[in-house]
C-alpha cells in the first residue's frame, strides 16, 4: 500500500492497522464487554458491602443474588479478556507483517545509491530489531486499549452517578497523569531514536566485522575491532541508559498521583459520610476507592510500557525512513521492451558523477558494433565499473545518452535491459539453496542438461558428480562449503545457463588459478561469439583477443585499439603491460 511521505509515525502506521478491520471490530466489541463488565463488577461490590450495615443486619438475599450476578458478570470478563489478547496480538502482528512485506517491496525498488550509501547491517536491523519493538508494544497497547478506554468512560459515568463530588476529586488527579506522561515522552523520545540508530550502527559493525574476519585476522586488528565495539557499545549504554531511566520515571510518578487521590477519595468521602450524606455510603466510597484505580489504571498500565511505545516509535521513524526514500525511477506506460537485442551500443557525450560536484566521467563518447567483445582496462578509480553501472541503469548519466540499437536505454524497461545481459562480478553470491537453484536463477526453464553443459564448460561438472546429493545438494553456512573459486566458477556456470545476449564480465576469473582460468576463457569465448561483451580486467593475459581494448583514465578513452595495435603504440596500455609482466 502506498504511504504519504513526511506524516507522523502513527499516522504512517494507521493503514496498516485499518487493513485489519475484522480483528479491529471484534477487538472494539470484546473491549466494551470486559470494560463494562469489570465496571459492573465494582458496581456490585459497593451494593454488597451496603447490604452488611451492621451485626446482625445483614440481608443474606440480596447478596446471594448480586454474588449470582457478579459471577456471571465475571465470567464474561475472563472470556472478553481472552479473546482481545488473541485478536490484539493477532491484529498486532498481521499489521506488522504487512508493514515489513511493503518495507522489503519498497527495498527492492530502491535505486542501487542507496545500497551504496547506506551500512547493510543498519537496513538489516530496522527489518529485525526495529519491526520486533514496533510489534511487541503494539500488542501490549492493544491488549489494553480497547478494554481500558471503555472502562474509562464507564467508569466516569457510574462515578457521576453515585457522587459529583468524589468523581471531581478523581478527575483533578487525571490530567497530573496525563501531563507527567507528556513531559517525560516529550523528553525521551529523541534519546529512543538514537538508541535505535545505533543499534542499528552496531548491527553494520558486527555484519561488517563476521563477514571479513579473515581480513581481521590477517590484519591482526582483533583488539583495535574491540576498541571500537566497546566504544560502540558504551555509547548505547550511556542513550540507553538515559532513555530507560527517563521513561521509568512515568510509571511511579503516575502512581504516586493515583495513590493520592486514594487518599483524597477516602478523605472527602468520610466527610461527607460523618455530615450525613444520604447519597454517599460507606459501599459508595468503596466502590469509589475501586472506581478511581479503575479510572486512572489503563493511564498507569499505558506509563508501564512507555519504554516499549517509545522504542516502538524510534522503530516506526526508522521504517518510515525506509518508505521515505525515493525508488528507482518506474517504467513510463510508453517504455519498450528490449527483446532480442543485435548489441549495438552507443555512449553519446556521457557526463556522470557519483557526487555532482565531482564528475568522474565527463564528456565519454564510444561505439560498440554488435557481436564485437570490448575489454576496458585502467587503473583503480578510472571509472571501469562506472561505465558498467551505466549501462544497466544502476546510475543514470547526468548528461548525455546511452542508445542500445538506437534506442536510449531510458526509454527501454529496466527489466527487460537488465535481462538482455549476463553479469559475472567480482564478488560472488550463491543463495542458501540446492545448487540446481541457485544456477537456475537466471533461467528458471533450464533443464538438467542445460546445467550439465555449463558445468563442463567450467570444469564443475565432475565435482558436482561427485556430491552425494549432485544437483541437489544444498549449499550455504551450514550445508556445502565451497572455496572462492568454487564459487565463482558456478556463477559464471549460472551466466552461461541464462543465455544472455549481452556479456559483461568484471574481473570473472579473479579467484580461480591461471590453469583453470586458461581453459574457462576457451568457455567464455565460445558463450561471446556472436554476444556484444564487455570485459573489465585487472590481469592484461585475459583480454588480448579483445576486438577493441579502452584505456581509461579518470573517466576518459586515453587510448582505444586491438591489443597488438597499442602495444606499437608504446603509449598507457604498453606502460601497464610492461608494470605487470616487469620481472
Amino acid at each position: 500500500m502506498t504511504k504519504p511521505k513526511n506524516t507522523s509515525s502513527l499516522r504512517f502506521f494507521l493503514p496498516y492497522l485499518m487493513a485489519f478491520r475484522l480483528e479491529l471490530v471484534l477487538s472494539i466489541i470484546c473491549g466494551l464487554a470486559s470494560g463494562t463488565t469489570v465496571v459492573l463488577m465494582t458496581y456490585y461490590i459497593g451494593i454488597s458491602v451496603d447490604q452488611m450495615a451492621q451485626k446482625g443486619q445483614v440481608n443474606f438475599a440480596v447478596i446471594q443474588h448480586v454474588l449470582t450476578l457478579f459471577l456471571g458478570v465475571l465470567l464474561v470478563t475472563v472470556i472478553s479478556q481472552l479473546l482481545i489478547q488473541r485478536l490484539s496480538n493477532r491484529l498486532a502482528y498481521r499489521s506488522i507483517a504487512a508493514l515489513r512485506k511493503d518495507a522489503f517491496t519498497h527495498l527492492n525498488q530502491l535505486p542501487l545509491r542507496y545500497y551504496d550509501q547506506t551500512a547493510h547491517g543498519d537496513i538489516v536491523s530496522r527489518f529485525t530489531n526495529d519491526m520486533d519493538n514496533i510489534s511487541s508494544a503494539s500488542a501490549a497497547v492493544f491488549n489494553q486499549l480497547f478494554s481500558g478506554v471503555t472502562v474509562v468512560i464507564i467508569a466516569l459515568g457510574f462515578m457521576l452517578y453515585l457522587s459529583p463530588v468524589l468523581t471531581l476529586v478523581v478527575l483533578i488527579s487525571t490530567p497530573i497523569i496525563f501531563l507527567v506522561s507528556w513531559l517525560v515522552a516529550r523528553a525521551s523520545q529523541q534519546d529512543f531514536v538514537s538508541q535505535q540508530r545505533i543499534i542499528g550502527t552496531i548491527s553494520g559493525y558486527i555484519t561488517e566485522m563476521i563477514g571479513n574476519q579473515k581480513t581481521v585476522k590477517a590484519f591482526q586488528r582483533e583488539a583495535i575491532n574491540q576498541s571500537q565495539f566497546e566504544s560502540l557499545n558504551q555509547e548505547l549504554y550511556v542513550k540507553g541508559q538515559k532513555a530507560q531511566f527517563s521513561s521509568s520515571l512515568t510509571n511511579p510518578l503516575s502512581r504516586f498521583v493515583d495513590h493520592l487521590a486514594y487518599l483524597s477519595v477516602g478523605c472527602v468521602g468520610g466527610l461527607l459520610v460523618l455530615q450525613g450524606s444520604t447519597t454517599v455510603t460507606i459501599g459508595v466510597i468503596s466502590s469509589f476507592t475501586i472506581y478511581a484505580s479503575q479510572f486512572t489504571k489503563p493511564f498507569i498500565e499505558i506509563s508501564g510500557i512507555t519504554v516499549q511505545i517509545q522504542t516502538a516509535f524510534a522503530g516506526l521513524k526508522r521504517t518510515q525512513e525506509i518508505m521515505d526514500q525515493p525508488i528507482e525511477l518506474a517504467d513510463s506506460s510508453d517504455t519498450l521492451v528490449l527483446d532480442h537485442a543485435k548489441g549495438e551500443i552507443d555512449f553519446r557525450d556521457i557526463s556522470f558523477g557519483y557526487n555532482p560536484k565531482q564528475p568522474l566521467i565527463t564528456d565519454f563518447s564510444l561505439t560498440v558494433a554488435p557481436g564485437e567483445m570490448i575489454a576496458i582496462v585502467g587503473k583503480t578509480g578510472a571509472g571501469k565499473s562506472t561505465l558498467i553501472n551505466l549501462l544497466m541503469r544502476f546510475y543514470d548519466v547526468d548528461k548525455g545518452s546511452i542508445e542500445i540499437d538506437g534506442t536510449d536505454i531510458r526509454d527501454l524497461t529496466h527489466d527487460s535491459l537488465r535481462q538482455s545481459f549476463g553479469m559475472v562480478l567480482q564478488e560472488t553470491w550463491l543463495f542458501g539453496s540446492s545448487l540446481r537453484a541457485n544456477l537456475r536463477y537466471g533461467r528458471k526453464s533450464a533443464t538438467d542438461d542445460d546445467i550439465y553443459t555449463a558445468l563442463k564448460a567450467v570444469y564443475m561438472y565432475d565435482f558436482v558428480m561427485r556430491l552425494p546429493d549432485k544437483l541437489d545438494t544444498e549449499i550455504g553456512e551450514h550445508a556445502l562449503k565451497l572455496s572462492e573459486g568454487q564459487r565463482q566458477l558456478l556463477t559464471i556456470a549460472r551466466t552461461m545457463i541464462s543465455e544472455p545476449q549481452m556479456l559483461i564480465l568484471d574481473e570473472a576469473t579473479s579467484a580461480v588459478d591461471t590453469l583453470t582460468e586458461q581453459k574457462i576463457q576457451k568457455a567464455f569465448m565460445s558463450m561471446m561469439v556472436g554476444r556484444t561483451s564487455f570485459i573489465i580486467a585487472h590481469r592484461l593475459s585475459t583480454i588480448k583477443n579483445a576486438d577493441k581494448i579502452l584505456v581509461l583514465n579518470q573517466g576518459q578513452i586515453v587510448e582505444i585499439g586491438s591489443h597488438d595495435e597499442l602495444m606499437q603504440k608504446q603509449g598507457y596500455y604498453f606502460q601497464l603491460q610492461q608494470a605487470q609482466f616487469a620481472q
